[in-house]
């Protein structure tokens, strides 16, 4: 797919020119960039037009570039398997299988359309990792088990070390339970927290249990309170009144 108002970006000019300086045919060039033979002609014995404006988005810290997303598509041109690109780069084989099988398997991936399909991905509002399958399936069970939600956290990095779909913060646990409130989490509430408490209570916020009911602070007491003027205002009052009664 051609970038906006049909331009092409300048990193799909530029992965253009590698795959011709590697003897891709135009045309094969041309499909995997989304634009025509003959325009990928021109760049490539030219030398025109091969400047542009960037595509505009960087993944984040982790994820695929479009550098890796290359060299998996040149080690599948290759034949190489995905143990094989996956050692090459640095990654975990399931990333690379399930890279590929996102962009259309062996036969139909392509680096340039997944680059663009990630960055769609990466701009929607992400559905709540807990609202279903087998990641919430897996933390139900160790909640009913006692589990904390650190505990459960840091215990599937370890069982999922190469599976990020099973992976979910305490945090993210946390929201499910309270900001949520509802679903298959929720009957477990209670039970899981180490505090015992059903509800979260926010950092910063007052207690009001323990004041007696009706009571005035005396932050809150009348102006006229200030100079004595009028009887009864007077601290002293109650202690007189007491030690009154008693004398009698």
């Amino acid at each position: 797919m051609q970038g906006k108002h049909g331009h092409l970006s300048r990193e799909q000019k530029q992965l253009a020119l590698r795959l011709h300086a590697k003897g891709w045919r135009l045309v094969d060039i041309a499909k995997e960039i989304g634009c025509s033979g003959p325009m990928v002609g021109i760049m490539a014995r030219t030398g025109r037009h091969v400047d542009a404006k960037p595509f505009g988005w960087q993944p984040r810290l982790g994820q695929l570039t479009i550098d890796e997303r290359e060299q998996i598509l040149l080690g599948i041109n290759r034949g190489d398997t995905f143990t094989t690109i996956a050692e090459q780069l640095g990654r975990a084989v399931s990333t690379i299988s399930r890279e590929v099988k996102r962009g259309g398997g062996r036969a139909g991936y392509s680096a340039w359309h997944a680059h663009e399909r990630a960055r769609e991905q990466a701009r929607r509002p992400k559905p709540f990792k807990l609202a279903s399958g087998r990641l919430l399936d897996e933390v139900a069970r160790r909640l009913e088990q006692l589990w904390s939600p650190q505990e459960i956290a840091a215990r599937l990095r370890l069982d999922h070390a190469d599976d990020t779909e099973m992976r979910v913060s305490h945090e993210t646990i946390y929201q499910s339970l309270f900001v949520q409130g509802r679903g298959e989490l929720r009957r477990e509430l209670a039970r899981c927290l180490r505090s015992g408490r059903a509800a979260r209570k926010p950092r910063g916020t007052t207690d009001g249990r323990g004041r007696i009911p009706g009571m005035v602070m005396l932050s809150e007491r009348p102006a006229e309170a200030d100079d004595r003027a009028v009887p009864g205002h007077w601290e002293g009052d109650l202690i007189l009144g007491e030690g009154s009664r008693s004398a009698v």
